[in-house]
């Protein structure tokens, strides 16, 4: 089970290769849509990509707090793998392996446009909930901070058009508005970071719209004030400031 940061994917992957055994299965539980891929560009071993739908936090050493869902989706990395049948049934078993704890695994016929989903909510929450330190449910209360998620929503399957993974928009906008409520009470993972003054994953999500965007050509302007605020107040940790 991958689970670190996205900024740590390319080394703990290194690290990882040889202690694979031959016929092991990578999972990675990961934010953003590189991971899979740079993960496969380190090991031998098949690796599959997961969306995960949980919202919890760390209040205390040992403690996990539950604030919504549960659930995973899983998939072929690529649409070549989708057809491999000794993918299906690896898929397969992985569902059945975690149907054993009790947790609801879900094979996605397009797991990768999943992942752009997710990554599309957490670019219009994470930056804006560390910035104010304030839960989802505050963010959608007000109309401006909406204004503001919309325009990222837009840049976003601007981008992700031009990379090939189509996106609808009044799909992606009803997305963003139902976590608020299924979630209202969680403080997005970056907010988290940040109130520990950790380093954050806003490169791989805000900045990776940017990025991309820059490559493509798309315009992302919310997306870059965004990750950029995030960096100055990562830029202080070491300063008090």
């Amino acid at each position: 089970l991958f689970c670190v940061k996205s900024t740590d994917t390319e080394a703990t992957a290194r690290a990882l290769a040889p202690l694979l055994a031959p016929q092991a299965v990578v999972l990675s539980l990961q934010n953003g849509v590189e991971n899979a891929a740079l993960i496969a560009a380190q090991v031998s071993q098949c690796v599959v990509p997961a969306v995960v739908y949980v919202a919890t936090a760390l209040p205390a050493p040992g403690t996990v707090k539950h604030y919504g869902r549960g659930e995973l989706l899983i998939g072929a990395p690529t649409p070549q793998t989708a057809q491999d049948p000794s993918m299906s049934a690896t898929l397969q078993d992985i569902v059945e392996l975690f149907g054993t704890a009790g947790i609801a695994v879900t094979i996605s016929p397009n797991v990768m446009a999943e992942l752009w989903s997710k990554l599309l909510v957490n670019c219009a929450y994470n930056a804006i909930s560390a910035l104010a330190q304030a839960p989802y449910a505050r963010l959608a209360a007000l109309p401006e901070v909406r204004d503001v998620q919309h325009a990222i929503v837009r840049e976003v399957v601007a981008v992700a058009s031009a990379d090939g993974m189509p996106l609808a928009l009044a799909a992606a906008l009803a997305a963003v508005e139902r976590i608020a409520v299924t979630m209202p009470g969680q403080l997005s993972s970056t907010a988290q970071d940040v109130a520990r003054r950790k380093p954050s994953e806003i490169d791989h999500l805000n900045g990776f719209i940017v990025r991309r965007g820059r490559a493509l050509g798309v315009p992302t302007p919310v997306n870059q004030a965004l990750h950029a605020l995030v960096k100055l107040v990562e830029s202080g940790y070491g300063s008090g400031g």
